[in-house]
């Protein structure tokens, strides 16, 4: 028997991969930052922790305003389609049938389907905004589910880079840890979010971890710049 593999709740995998990468990407370079004008890893933690609450609150709060603007959107184009096949069935038949002969039925097939379907409002409804618009019913709390996954997701990545400053008082010394934990996980992330999405593993995996390193090593060296200035 023949199996098809899909990608499911891609939506939540999404903002797992947001909350993620920003989390392991923005505080580490912030740390890396910091590590560059003081020697106290105190101060490090102090600012890495405010970072963290304030970015992961943000992030979570982009991540509900994008999902009520979805829904909202969605809602809005289903009262429109209702209104029009109401108002101007025949033009919406009409566009039933433009999306069949895209699919290369006969024209006596198109009219046959588009006079079936037009038996049942709400599924004509669900065939327009599918088909004719791409649009798929957001899932029912998609807004608070995403806030709250991108947020615990940066939360998450953001402690990574931060934890070695609760056990090493030097923040230089501090930073090497922090490096080398946060290159290894960034480099893991890259590689699963990479298979997860279809794309090749290592490739991936190098390109997020490349980018985690750059971020940092610029917060870092400009840091020094500026001490040194």
């Amino acid at each position: 028997m023949h199996h098809e593999h899909h990608l499911k709740s891609s939506d939540t995998i999404r903002d797992i991969v947001i909350g993620m990468s920003d989390g392991l990407t923005v505080p580490f370079a912030l740390a890396a930052g910091l590590s560059g004008a003081v020697n106290s890893s105190g101060i490090v933690v102090t600012a890495g922790i405010a970072e963290i609450v304030a970015g992961s609150i943000a992030m979570g709060l982009g991540g509900f305003l994008a999902g009520r603007t979805e829904s909202d959107h969605y809602a809005s184009e289903l009262k429109r389609e209702y209104d029009e096949i109401d108002r101007v069935p025949e033009e919406e038949k009409f566009e039933v049938r433009e999306v069949f002969a895209g699919f290369g039925l006969s024209e006596n097939l198109q009219h046959q389907i588009a006079d079936e379907m037009a038996k049942d409002k709400h599924k004509w409804v669900d065939f327009m905004m599918r088909y004719e618009l791409g649009l798929e019913k957001p899932m029912a709390n998609r807004a608070t589910q995403s806030a709250i996954t991108i947020g615990v997701s940066y939360i998450v990545g953001g402690i990574i880079p931060l934890s070695p400053y609760f056990f090493e008082s030097n923040s230089q010394i501090a930073l090497y840890y922090s490096c080398a934990i946060t290159m290894v996980c960034l480099f893991v992330f890259g590689f699963f979010k990479s298979k997860v999405t279809g794309q090749p593993a290592f490739t991936g995996a190098i390109k997020v971890l490349f980018i985690g390193a750059l971020a940092a090593a610029a917060a870092f060296l400009m840091a020094k710049l500026i001490n040194a200035a």
